[in-house]
Formats: C-alpha cells, sequence, structure tokens
C-alpha cells in the first residue's frame, strides 16, 4: 500500500495517499449532504425559511468542511515522503518552459485564491446582511444590489490575484488580448449592451428584486404583469402570473416602456368595460356596476367609483366601470370576481348583455 504507484513532482504518491484524499473529500462531500439534508427537513417540519445570515453561515459550514479535507490530503504525503520537505515539493515545477513556469505553490495558491474568493464573498455578504438588519432597512433589493456589486469586484480582484500567483504580468495579458477585444467588441455589440443595462439596473434602482412590473413594449396594447427574480450582468430572471420563469436580456428593462408598480402610489385605477343592449336602463346599469365593484373588499371605497358611457356600439351600449385598488399580483383575480358580481347582478335585474348580429339579405333576380 505504502509503495510508490507514481510521482507528483518530488513526492511519490501510493494508494494510501489516494485512498485518503478520496476518503477525505468524499467525507466531506456526505458531510455536507446530512447537514443540508437535516436542516431542510427540520425547517420543512417547523415551517421555517432560512434564509438572510443563517444560509450564509451554513454555506460556510459547507466549505469549511472541504477545507479540512484538503489540509488532511496534504499531510498524507508525509507517511511516505520522510526525506522530500514540503518546500521543496511547493518550488518543483511540473511545468518548465521558456515561456511558462508554474510549480505547485502557483496552484496551491490558485485554489486558495478561489476558494478565498468565495469565503470573503459569503463573509461580505454577512456583514451586508448584518448592516442592514442593524439599520432596519428591509428592503430586499437593495440589499441584492450591494450583494452583486461586492460579487463582482471580489470575483475580478481574485482574478488579477490568480495572474499574479502564476507570474503572468496582467499588462501583458491585457496589451496582448487588446486586439480580440476589439473584435469580441464588434461582434458582441448585443451582449455587451445587455451588460451595460445590467449595471445600469443595479447601480440605479429604478428595478430592484422583488419588484412588481408591467412591461409592454410600447407596439402592442398587450402588456405583461411580472415580478422581478434576479439581476445579473446580462439577463434578469422574471416570474409571470402563470408562474413561469422567463430570462430577458437586460435591455429589454432599460429601453421598453415599464411601469414599476412597487415605486410611487400603491394605488392604481383600474377599468373594465361592459356592452349592455339599447333599450337597457342606463341609470340601472350604472348603479349596478357600483354595487358590483364597491362590494369586493380590495376597492377602495373612498376614492369613488365612476361609470361612463363610451360609446354607441355597433351591437350595443359600450360603458365602462373605473375603480381604485392597490396594484397588487392578483389583480385579475379581483377583476375577474368583480365580473362574475356584475354578471350575477345583469342576470338578477334582467339586463341583457348583446351578442353580434347580422342581417341576411337574398336578392332574388328574375331568369331572362
Amino acid at each position: 500500500m505504502l509503495e510508490e504507484q507514481f510521482k507528483l513532482g518530488l513526492i511519490a504518491v501510493s494508494y494510501v495517499n489516494i485512498l485518503i484524499i478520496a476518503v477525505s473529500f468524499f467525507l466531506a462531500y456526505i458531510l455536507k449532504k446530512l447537514i443540508h439534508r437535516s436542516v431542510k427537513r427540520y425547517l420543512t417540519s417547523a415551517n421555517i425559511h432560512l434564509e438572510g445570515r443563517k444560509a450564509t453561515w451554513l454555506r460556510l459550514l459547507s466549505q469549511s468542511g472541504f477545507a479540512l479535507a484538503a489540509y488532511v490530503s496534504v499531510k498524507s504525503f508525509n507517511i511516505n515522503n520522510e526525506g522530500v520537505t514540503f518546500r521543496e515539493f511547493l518550488d518543483y515545477h511540473f511545468i518548465d518552459t521558456s515561456k511558462i513556469k508554474v510549480s505547485f505553490e502557483n496552484v496551491i495558491f490558485v485554489v486558495l485564491i478561489v476558494f478565498g474568493a468565495r469565503v470573503t464573498l459569503n463573509i461580505v455578504r454577512l456583514f451586508i446582511q448584518r448592516r442592514f438588519k442593524r439599520n432596519r432597512i428591509t428592503e430586499i433589493g437593495t440589499e441584492y444590489i450591494y450583494t452583486q456589486v461586492a460579487k463582482y469586484i471580489i470575483n475580478v480582484l481574485a482574478f488579477f490575484c490568480i495572474l499574479a500567483a502564476l507570474d503572468v504580468d496582467a499588462k501583458l495579458f491585457l496589451g496582448g488580448s487588446a486586439a480580440l477585444l476589439v473584435g469580441l467588441g464588434l461582434g458582441l455589440q448585443d451582449v455587451f449592451k445587455d451588460m451595460f443595462s445590467g449595471f445600469v439596473l443595479l447601480f440605479e434602482g429604478s428595478i430592484r428584486v422583488g419588484d412588481v412590473v408591467e412591461i409592454n413594449d410600447g407596439k402592442s396594447s398587450e402588456s405583461m404583469v411580472a415580478k422581478i427574480i434576479r439581476i445579473n450582468v446580462r439577463t434578469t430572471q422574471i416570474e409571470t402570473r402563470d408562474g413561469n420563469v422567463l430570462i430577458v436580456p437586460n435591455t429589454k428593462l432599460t429601453q421598453e416602456y415599464i411601469e414599476n408598480w412597487s415605486h410611487g402610489s400603491t394605488l392604481s385605477r383600474f377599468r373594465l368595460p361592459v356592452t349592455v343592449a339599447y333599450g337597457s336602463d342606463t341609470q340601472l346599469v350604472s348603479e349596478i356596476l357600483k354595487q358590483a365593484v364597491l362590494s369586493h373588499p380590495k376597492v377602495h371605497k373612498t376614492k369613488g367609483v365612476d361609470v361612463r358611457l363610451n360609446d354607441f356600439g355597433e351591437n350595443g351600449l359600450q360603458m365602462e366601470v373605473m375603480f381604485w385598488a392597490d396594484q397588487s399580483w392578483d389583480v385579475n383575480v379581483y377583476k375577474s370576481e368583480i365580473r362574475f358580481e356584475i354578471d350575477r347582478l345583469f342576470r338578477h335585474y334582467k339586463i341583457k348583455i348583446p351578442y353580434p348580429q347580422r342581417d341576411m339579405r337574398i336578392i332574388e333576380s328574375s331568369g331572362h
């Protein structure tokens, strides 16, 4: 078991080393799954939703398990490599050419930088959540913006640290890729446009995570009401009323007509068009419409209800009832319930809703 199978630089690797490494990371993976499963089962039974600081602490605990597994794996090489110091192992260049020299020390630094970036992001997320909790700022959209900006900054710094760990001059990297970046910029104009729009959404704050928006491209009368779930650099995830999650480019939210229901006044005026037959008592119809609307608990009674006779239509009198209600995610449900009540009252008072009718004339011509 301790016999050398192959060399990793100056380090002899045996079956024992491979077994210890495999078992360490397997146990770390199993421990992570057990912790997540136990916590999820407990939270589900207790009807608790884990988020914020507790979720971040759980993520840090999972990452610490893999860090311990990596430490045990490195220490396992002491079993059969007494004559080789750890310093000698780190200094060994497994890639040694005239242009590229990579040692195990460089690789370990890269791994530590990636792991440190993830841990740092979780710590920063904890700090942001604590700051919002201390200042009693409960707006999830603002907290999300700070977290996303911190994520981008940490990832960029980690990238340049990796270049430094690999002894790559960042200036040469940027200078050599200038022509490539110009070509990519010409070919990926829409992508960069979406990325710029993503930064505008994150920093401007006109649309935030959790907002309910009404999207209209200005070309059609139909609009879409959706909830903002996640804002990324290039795309945004939205949830429609049907429960479907759509991924739309960020330019759709910056260049089209967007009504943010979560900003400004919480009240909005809604309209319900109704057509009644000619000869109907318009005064009675007006009272019925007001009664149906005011009977709904979500309608604001103090703002008043208005009924208009919009036009003398082809098939009947085109009327419209207008009322004020919260810009709610379920406003279509409220409208449907009001329509059911209007239909019930119309049938009770024998108010007819007309349907299209056509008169046909048959002209017979005498044969010659």
